[in-house]
């Protein structure tokens, strides 16, 4: 608006509400005019609202509109992240999901106000520069403090510090008072809080997330003179990798809250890419949950995320299916004890070994970055993490045979006729062709291409150890291009950024969702060379990195589903806390005790046993016995499916007693599913007293299967490759599948999203409290079908008839229909976790000793 006076009513409507705006302005201008600035002072503020990103909010509307054309603080930073290379779309997109952001913390006109949010990214995807943006924003708005807690190490403090440095300070460096800086973490100022903060400047403070650190912050702020100055002030607090010491630690949580009690005008922002913990904090409590707002930032154009590594969920037959590219390389179970030591008492005379597969890795470093410079990348850091364990004594131990490695294949490279080229050539002809470049519109080099870069990579290459123990460091400078192998533990697994990350070597035990994901450094962004990227990891964490990635898709889309139902957070919390998949082995903060709620969920099979006759008979007959019974209620088919109507649910509880779960599905825990459905039907109304059951059929010429007197053509699902004795076959259930029973074409079905299928069936009077049961008759050859799949797929060939099942519940869940359960997802507990007294300290133990 063009309107002379706008600038002044929105800076008044900012601090003090539109119609406060209204009032003040009433003496000198018309009444027509204010409501004009009032209305399009609102139009822009909803665009805020319907933009961006999808939150989770705490009611109440909107207060922001966006940044003002004079900006004081965002404009500088938005001019620094296009000359730092961010293009208009990306800085688009940033101040759109930043602003919205913004918009759901508290207005800041109350005397006092406690703002509590989180905003989920992905690992390696932005959540710094989004955080930010909010910052500057929300210095904009007066606010004149900022902390930032910034993880448990010394590497990701110093790194967060330089980017707010290079991005908030020195483009704009008269508004901004640095509390701390890139040689050292808070020390107490000479100047007390009131000095500091009285000179109009936003003092920021970036800060790790240590015991000792932050008690010297709350000593000096904890003064009566600095309690009365931050009485009136806005305070922020940004919690970078919030679920890490924020959450039910014994001496970490309790500084933040208490910096929050120091602060009565404040706004805290957990960021964090796995919520898993953020979500177990009891809301009822005066903790750190999100009650303000929930917000999902979107995935980024470029990322490189789990989908490319790991594909999509859809059953292999889908158009849009997707195993992610042929990335992975598997370390053997023989191979561990030669990279990590057994226990603690062998840590000490621990000496690794070069294994083959190590040796590739290191060998694919080499020929991945020569490619780089072949397309050009010469300036661009290239780096290769080696994570084996967590003890430092171990990280120095690699250190000598990676470098004799180098010498080795440096003094052969010079032969022609070597051994070691012609083992570099035949890698490089290997894994280029299994990755192809054409996806990317490139055509792929050639050896004799990259060869010619092999010997000034060799001579460049560092190898460097990054642990809280070691002097060297992994430090990236914009002007010196860095190639590195670089070999550590928990202070690259978290957080820290690595440049032009290539290639992963990662055998390192972990018992924990959040420790499990963050340890994913391959995400983030690979331009130029997305064909490049190898990870060596075991079968184990590859299966458990597999599910982890489905857990954090569900999440997602909960979040997305009850913003659009206009659910608070708080309402939220029980829905989100009780999905079957987020049963944590370990701990969690505040996740005891578990709770489950299967209202609203589709669940299925995942994992057979095909070389297991026994097993398989049995779930055969449990399946033939549930359509025998079935049969005899009316039925109906889809084109995809015969549905039979209204079966008992007695005929649903047999059959679950019966068929055999795989144990690695717990999810699909049958004793948990069994007491929910006792449940819901002895409700007040009752639910899931009738059922349908459905089963699902393949095309003419399957091969056919017996079940219920009847045949029926099976359905092909071919198996992830993998070891003969469990067959993962990612997802046995098209997600169309849920609506099967809703008299909708499949095509429509499948073409619907998970939340909109949930949000119909409960428009449905008919099965709005009934349970569908899927089968599948799947055929026990389940040969790959297409080129595509034969890539990540192999036959199944079991040596029986097998049969899997979908399960979808009615309803929302609510505590009502919630379960107390035990924790028993992603199951490592057989693996040998060490003793932390010998390593690099992590998590608590970090943020209470680290200096």
């Amino acid at each position: 608006m063009d309107h002379v006076i706008y600038p002044m009513f929105a800076d008044w409507a900012r601090r003090h509400g539109v119609e406060n705006a209204v009032d003040r302005l009433s003496a000198g201008f018309p009444s027509e005019t204010l409501r004009e600035l009032a209305d399009f002072y609102n139009s822009q503020v909803a665009l805020i609202e319907n933009g961006g990103p999808a939150i989770l909010k705490a009611g109440g509307d909107a207060w922001y509109p966006g940044p003002s054309p004079e900006a004081l603080y965002w404009n500088p930073l938005r001019d620094a992240f296009r000359t730092s290379g961010l293009g208009d779309d990306v800085i688009a997109s940033v101040d759109r999901s930043s602003s919205k952001v913004v918009a759901h913390t508290p207005q800041p006109t109350a005397k006092s106000f406690d703002g509590k949010g989180l905003v989920v990214g992905y690992v390696q995807s932005g959540k710094t520069t989004n955080f930010i943006s909010v910052i500057a924003k929300m210095a904009d708005e007066d606010y004149r403090f900022v902390i930032v807690l910034a993880g448990v190490h010394n590497g990701l403090r110093k790194q967060t510090q330089a980017r707010l440095s290079s991005q908030l300070h020195a483009p704009n460096a008269t508004r901004w008072h640095l509390l701390t800086d890139e040689n050292g973490d808070f020390q107490t100022p000479a100047s007390p809080p009131v000095s500091v903060f009285s000179d109009h400047r936003t003092a920021l403070a970036v800060v790790k997330k240590n015991a000792a650190v932050l008690a010297r912050l709350i000593k000096w702020l904890d003064t009566e003179s600095a309690r009365s100055k931050l009485a009136d002030m806005r305070v922020l607090i940004i919690d970078d990798e919030a679920d890490q010491a924020s959450v039910a630690t014994r001496s970490i949580n309790p500084k933040i809250r208490k910096l929050l009690e120091l602060t009565p005008k404040h706004t805290y922002i957990g960021y964090t890419a796995t919520p898993f913990a953020n979500v177990f904090i009891d809301p009822a409590s005066d903790d750190l949950y999100p009650k303000s707002f929930i917000l999902n930032l979107p995935r980024p154009d470029g990322y490189f995320g789990p989908e490319r590594i790991f594909g999509n969920d859809l059953p292999p037959e889908h158009p849009d299916s997707n195993d992610g590219y042929d990335m992975i390389r598997a370390v053997p179970g023989l191979d561990i004890p030669k990279l990590r030591p057994r226990n603690k008492a062998a840590t000490a005379s621990f000496r690794p070994e070069i294994t083959d597969e190590l040796r590739r890795a290191v060998l694919w470093f080499l020929l991945a970055t020569a490619a780089r410079h072949a397309r050009g990348q010469h300036n661009a850091h290239s780096t290769m993490l080696i994570h084996t364990a967590i003890p430092v004594t171990v990280h120095r131990a690699f250190h000598g045979p990676i470098s004799d490695l180098l010498a080795s294949v440096r003094a052969e490279l010079d032969e022609v006729d070597s051994s070691v080229q012609a083992e570099l050539r035949s890698l490089w002809d290997e894994e280029s062709s299994r990755v192809p470049a054409s996806d990317w519109g490139r055509s792929q080099n050639s050896y004799e291409e990259i060869a010619t870069h092999l010997a000034s990579i060799l001579d460049s290459t560092r190898v460097i150890l990054d642990n809280s123990m070691s002097d060297e460091r992994l430090l990236y400078q914009e002007d010196e291009p860095l190639v590195a192998i670089a070999i550590g533990g928990n202070t690259l697994s978290r957080g820290l950024t690595l440049e032009g990350l290539v290639v992963s070597f990662f055998v390192r035990s972990a018992n924990t969702y959040d420790t499990l994901m963050q340890m994913g450094r391959w995400f983030g962004y690979r331009t130029g060379y997305e064909d490049l990227p190898r990870i060596w990891m075991t079968e184990e964490l590859e299966e458990n990195f597999r599910h982890l990635v489905t857990v954090e898709r569900e999440m997602r889309d909960d979040i997305e589903h009850y913003q659009r139902q206009d659910l608070t957070p708080l309402e939220a919390a029980v829905r989100i806390r009780t999905h079957p998949s987020l049963r944590i082995t370990a701990k969690m903060g505040a996740a005891t005790p578990h709770y489950v709620s299967f209202a609203g969920r589709r669940l299925y099979t995942r994992y057979f046993k095909p070389k297991d006759a026994a097993w398989l008979e049995k779930n055969l007959k449990a399946a033939d016995e549930l359509v025998s019974t079935a049969s005899t209620s009316s039925h109906f088919t889809n084109g995809r499916a015969t549905l039979f109507e209204d079966v008992s649910w007695t005929a649903i509880r047999r059959f679950l007693s019966q068929y055999e779960v795989h144990e690695d599905s717990p999810d699909l825990d049958r004793k948990l599913m069994l007491k929910y459905i006792q449940q819901r039907v002895q409700d007040s109304p009752a639910s899931l007293e009738a059922w349908t059951v459905a089963v699902v059929e393949g095309p003419e010429g399957n091969a056919p299967i017996d079940l219920g007197s009847r045949s029926w053509r099976s359905v092909i699902r071919a198996r992830l490759k993998g070891p003969d004795s469990k067959a993962d076959i990612k997802n046995v259930m098209n997600r169309g599948d849920r609506g099967l029973d809703l008299e909708r074409s499949t095509g429509e079905l499948d073409a619907m999203s998970e939340q909109e299928l949930v949000a119909l069936r409960e428009t449905v009077d008919r099965v709005r409290d009934k349970g569908l049961l899927v089968l599948y008759p799947i055929d026990a050859l389940s040969a790959p079908q297409t080129e595509r799949s034969r890539a990540s797929r192999q036959a199944l060939d079991a040596v029986g008839a097998v049969v899997g099942f979908g399960i979808v519940f009615p309803g929302e869940p609510e505590e009502r229909k919630q379960l107390k359960a035990g924790k028993v997802a992603v199951d490592l507990s057989d693996v040998t976790i060490e003793d932390p007294s010998t390593y690099e300290d992590d998590l608590e133990g970090a943020a209470e000793g680290v200096r």
